[in-house]
């Protein structure tokens, strides 16, 4: 393939190294990425439709905007479409798609159920490579240059949404995530 669409064509077997045990340090980030995921979900959940689908923000992005795009631009990108180059991912990263629908309500459980089903996918794709293992589809990757380097910048991705969505619910009810007392 050319263009955009080239995938690495040479991909080392050994990559593919399911079942393997994660060092410790790989070991901490996909638990630190299971933990920012939870708080994902825990900042949005127990919110009404009127409060999920408004934007609580002047850019105008709503919580489960914010959701769905963690799901398609973020798990979906950088795991199907960068790590395993997975046809339909990369083209849909490839188009001028994306995950940012903003302003288009959605019912909450459609939008979890997405990002529960693409973290289930995320995960498969984490037990099947080694951390060293190369990005197939190299133009998306971006200066990514191994599964680990992936894992941190999803992980620093999401959790970044994730204290986004904090303050978001915190002006909505006033329930805060994690509360620090002087």
């Amino acid at each position: 393939m050319s263009g955009r669409l080239r995938v690495r064509e040479n991909q080392q077997m050994d990559d593919l190294v399911a079942g393997s045990a994660p060092t410790a340090h790989h070991a901490f980030l996909l638990q630190s990425l299971a933990w920012k995921r939870s708080h994902v979900l825990e900042a949005i959940e127990g919110l009404d439709d009127e409060a999920l689908n408004r934007a609580h923000v002047a850019s105008g992005w709503t919580p489960l905007d914010l959701v769905r795009h963690l799901t398609v631009d973020v798990e979906r990108y950088w795991f199907q479409a960068v790590m395993l180059a997975e046809p339909d991912a990369v083209a849909f990263a490839s188009g001028d798609s994306s995950g940012w629908q903003v302003g288009v309500p959605e019912a909450y459980d459609d939008v979890v159920a997405a990002y529960r089903d693409e973290i289930t996918r995320s995960d498969r794709v984490l037990a099947s490579l080694a951390p060293e293992a190369k990005p197939r589809w190299v133009e998306g990757a971006v200066g990514r240059a191994d599964l680990t380097s992936v894992i941190v910048h999803v992980l620093v991705d999401t959790a970044t949404h994730a204290g986004q969505l904090d303050i978001v619910r915190e002006g909505i009810d006033g329930r805060q995530y994690l509360v620090v007392h002087p």
